[in-house]
Parts: C-alpha cells; sequence; structure tokens
C-alpha cells in the first residue's frame, strides 16, 4: 500500500511539473535572454549592490532601469533615423521612375568581353522601367502583406526584449538563491560533480556572450570606420544597424551592401570598390576569427567542438541556439570524457 500511495505522489507530481512546463512555455526564449543577460552581467550585480550597502533588491531595479534606457533609448533613436531614410529612398525611388537611370557609367562598356552587354542590359531597365512597374503591381500587395507579417514578428521581438528585461530584475534579486536550488539539484543527480558541471555550463555561456558581444561590437566598430572614410550618409546610424545584425549569421553584409550598391550609384566608383574590399575582408572577415577565438579563449574544449556547437545550434535551435548548441556539446563532452576516464581505471 506504501508502494502504491508513493508512485501516485510520483505521478501527481510529474502532472504538475509537466502542467508547469506548459503554463511557461510561451516565455521560455524570454526567461533564457533574460537569464542570459543576467549571467553575464553579474559581475556588475556584484559591484553595484556593494556600493548600494547590500540592498539587492535595490541594485537589482537600478541596474534593470539601466538595462531599459541603454537598450530602449538607442532603439527609439534608431527608428527616428531609421524613418528619415525610409523616406528619402522612397523619393529616390520616385525621381527613378520619374527621371529614369542615370545614363551607364563610362567603365561600365569597358568591362572585358561583357561590357557592351552590361551597357545594353542597363539601357534596357532604362527603357522598360515603367512597363516593369505596370508588371509588378499585381505583386506589390503580397510584397506589403510579407512586410506587415515582417513588422509583427519584430514586434513580437521587442516585446519578447521587454519581458526579458522584466525578467532581469528577478534573475538579479534571487540569483543567489537559485544558484544553491540548482547546485542542490545536480548534487542529488549527479553528485560532487555538480559543481564542476555547474562551472562548466557556465563558463561556456560566459565565453559564447563574450564572442557574440565582442565580435558584434568589433564589426560596428570597423563597419562606422569604412562608412566614415567612405563618406556614406548616417554612418553612426550604419554603425548601430551593423552591431544589431551582428548578432545574427551573415548579418553585417545586409548594411555594407546597400551602403557600396549606393556608392556606385552616386559615381562614387573607387570609395564603393573600398568600402566592398573593406566590408568583405573588414567587416566580415573578423567575425571568422575573432569569434571563435573569444569562444574558445580560457575553456579546455577543443576548437572544433565550439565551433560545431555555435554553428549547429543556429541551425538546430535558431539563435538561441548559440548559446545552447555549445553549452550541450561542453556537457556531453565532458561527460564522455568522465566516463572513459572511469572505465580507464
Amino acid at each position: 500500500m506504501l508502494n502504491n500511495d508513493r508512485l501516485l505522489v510520483q505521478i501527481l507530481l510529474l502532472v504538475l511539473f509537466g502542467a508547469s512546463l506548459w503554463v511557461m512555455a510561451p516565455f521560455w526564449s524570454a526567461l533564457f535572454w533574460g537569464a542570459v543577460l543576467a549571467f553575464a552581467s553579474w559581475p556588475l550585480m556584484r559591484l553595484l549592490t556593494r556600493w548600494v550597502n547590500g540592498r539587492e533588491s535595490l541594485a537589482a531595479a537600478l541596474l534593470t532601469v539601466g538595462w531599459m534606457l541603454l537598450v530602449a533609448v538607442p532603439l527609439v533613436w534608431l527608428g527616428f533615423n531609421l524613418a528619415d531614410h525610409v523616406r528619402d529612398a522612397t523619393a529616390f525611388i520616385k525621381d527613378v521612375q520619374v527621371d529614369g537611370l542615370p545614363e551607364a557609367p563610362d567603365w561600365l562598356a569597358g568591362v572585358p568581353l561583357v561590357g557592351g552587354r552590361l551597357v545594353g542590359i542597363w539601357n534596357s531597365i532604362d527603357q522598360q522601367g515603367a512597363a516593369m512597374m505596370v508588371s509588378i503591381k499585381p505583386y506589390l500587395g503580397q510584397v506589403g502583406n510579407w512586410l506587415l507579417a515582417r513588422s509583427a514578428q519584430i514586434g513580437g521581438g521587442m516585446l519578447e526584449l521587454t519581458l526579458s528585461i522584466v525578467f532581469v530584475f528577478f534573475f538579479y534579486r534571487d540569483g543567489p538563491r537559485l544558484a544553491v536550488f540548482v547546485h542542490g539539484l545536480l548534487e542529488r543527480l549527479i553528485g560532487d560533480r555538480a559543481g564542476y558541471y555547474i562551472e562548466l555550463v557556465a563558463g561556456t555561456v560566459q565565453r559564447v556572450v563574450n564572442g557574440v558581444i565582442g565580435t558584434a561590437a568589433a564589426q560596428a566598430v570597423l563597419a562606422l570606420i569604412g562608412f566614415l572614410i567612405a563618406g556614406v550618409p548616417g554612418a553612426l546610424v550604419l554603425g548601430i544597424v551593423t552591431f544589431l545584425l551582428s548578432l545574427i549569421p551573415m548579418g553585417p553584409p545586409l548594411v555594407w551592401i546597400p551602403a557600396t550598391a549606393w556608392l556606385a550609384w552616386k559615381g562614387e566608383y573607387g570609395m564603393a570598390v573600398f568600402l566592398g574590399i573593406w566590408g568583405t575582408f573588414i567587416i566580415s572577415g573578423v567575425d571568422n576569427v575573432l569569434k571563435p577565438y573569444l569562444i574558445s579563449r580560457g575553456g579546455n574544449l577543443p576548437l572544433v567542438i565550439v565551433l560545431l556547437g555555435v554553428f549547429g545550434g543556429l541551425i538546430a535551435f535558431g539563435f538561441i541556439g548559440l548559446f545552447i548548441g555549445p553549452t550541450l556539446l561542453a556537457v556531453a563532452y565532458s561527460l564522455l570524457t568522465d566516463w572513459s576516464k572511469s572505465q580507464a581505471r
């Protein structure tokens, strides 16, 4: 009878646990990002707590407000600047529709083998511009629906970001107690190695955060330098956009390629060539060197495990996989290493 009661209690606990996960499912992403942000900035939380004489709630509130200002103000400013650039782009498109394309540049005709054909394509686009606008008009509604869907996704992302910053407060305030709780659970599961695996996961996440944010910052600074040298208007705005897009794979080319095309359109061919080379080898190239170095720096994992975790995690889980992938492979690699050592004894 006692065994049956224990089994019933275990089943009820599993059902309760599953129902709790179901209720929390819509917030997993925001909780994850809040936890990553709190963990990455925990040294700042400790420092601020000492400054306010150990009042954790006050320190958590101040730091959370700081994150809100740091994130919200640049986003609002960026939104206004992007709106101005969208208006400029709209006016530019209308001018092209009315006046047509400018004359084909002289260097285009001088391209070996295909120069004449390129000039012909250029002229045909100019002559057929009106007809092309008429032909694509039925599809403009679909484009509008696509943009509306993307806008909804952006709005959802903003809501998720806001929730993440709200959750950061609770992770700051209750972080030590959560750490003790997690450590106790792991000790019951794996014994004395609990501390080692907590440090392994924490170190992996910290290195990934350093690699992602550090690489994004480096790419943004390099992009800003390139835009300033090339004379691209709105260089600071484009630098901030580069930082945001650097957080996703192949993001920076979405900024410097249109800027290069704009320079070529304006007849600044030398600067267009410069920015194209700078973007390919400097802005985008630094991602292939700096990010793996920062992520693998200070850890015992082979570099190939880190790279597989980063790219495999992105493919399997999306952007969150950037953190989940290396962490899973790090834990699996350490478990296999411990098991092989224990079998060899």
